[in-house]
């Protein structure tokens, strides 16, 4: 082949990867400015309403909003706990051993990730409708807990959310090269000793990624939560506070807490991105 044919061939590779560069972007930008149409509509809504900084604060400062900001935070923070104990030792199982049934493991794990979330509240409801169900309310009871409480609101966030960190924790041990676990052991280091000195270190970043997501899909939790726990005043958290708001025409503090809700939802995922650039968490 002569070099005029190999320039020419150069010239059309990179012609097509020009077009797909700039369709790419295209399709990017189009993606972000609907995003920020969306936030946008939020904002002008509030100024056509004439919505002052005076009363954003005071809507902020309501007690039913701090109320529902204080009980999404703290429901979430215990779910994130308890989404961590699970989806780390699942996810490395998952990532280092095989045994009977891996792939229907497998795909369990991916089952709430495509449920309607509605669904994990009637799931719920049909638990504790069945006598296993029923002898774990009687304890609770006996201890004074009810699941139309925190207890419930941190049920239903953590079957919607702990798919997503096994996901992540899962891709992370993935990603960690076997072999200086291979090298660890024949220094002397016990299995737990490479888990601890090398395999965690080396996955920590997408760890904390993947709770953050965990965390950020668990105070958006809404579907669940109205099957399973309910609206009343002692249970509302964000979302549900943010539907009733909007049920008796105070749009102006739903959008508020909209706000919220999205200021908080792209801080954790700024987090993820500048913790685990380029992972994907499906």
């Amino acid at each position: 082949m002569s070099s005029t044919d190999t320039e020419r061939q150069l010239n059309v590779v990179g012609s097509k990867r020009s077009r797909l560069r700039f369709t790419a972007l295209a399709f990017l930008a189009t993606f972000v400015l609907i995003v920020a149409v969306l936030v946008a509509a939020d904002v002008a809504y509030l100024v056509h309403w004439k919505v002052s900084p005076a009363s954003l604060y005071r809507i902020l400062m309501s007690p039913e909003v701090l109320y529902a900001l204080r009980l999404s935070v703290i429901t979430s923070v215990i779910t994130l706990v308890l989404v961590m104990v699970c989806a780390v030792p699942v996810g490395y199982a998952l990532s280092r051993c095989r045994f009977p049934g891996h792939a229907l493991v497998n795909t369990v794990v991916d089952v709430p990730i495509v449920l309607p979330p509605v669904v994990i509240g009637l799931s719920l409801l049909a638990f504790f409708g069945t006598p296993v169900g029923g002898w774990i309310k009687i304890a609770l009871k006996s201890l004074n807990v009810s699941l139309i409480s925190g207890v419930g609101i941190v049920m239903c966030q953590f079957l919607v959310s702990v798919s997503y960190c096994i996901r992540a924790t899962k891709a992370s041990f993935d990603s960690v090269d076997r072999r200086l676990e291979h090298v660890a052991l024949s220094l002397g280091c016990s299995p737990w000793g490479a888990f601890r000195r090398v395999t965690l270190p080396l996955a920590r970043n997408g760890l904390i990624a993947g709770g953050v997501m965990a965390w950020a899909r668990a105070i958006g939790v809404f579907g669940p939560l109205m099957v399973f726990v309910g609206t009343g005043p002692r249970v509302q958290v964000m979302p549900t506070n943010m539907w009733l708001e909007l049920n008796v025409g105070n749009i102006e503090v739903a959008l508020v807490v909209a706000l919220v809700t999205m200021l908080l939802a792209g801080a954790a995922l700024l987090l993820v991105h500048r913790l685990a650039p380029g992972r994907t968490w499906t």
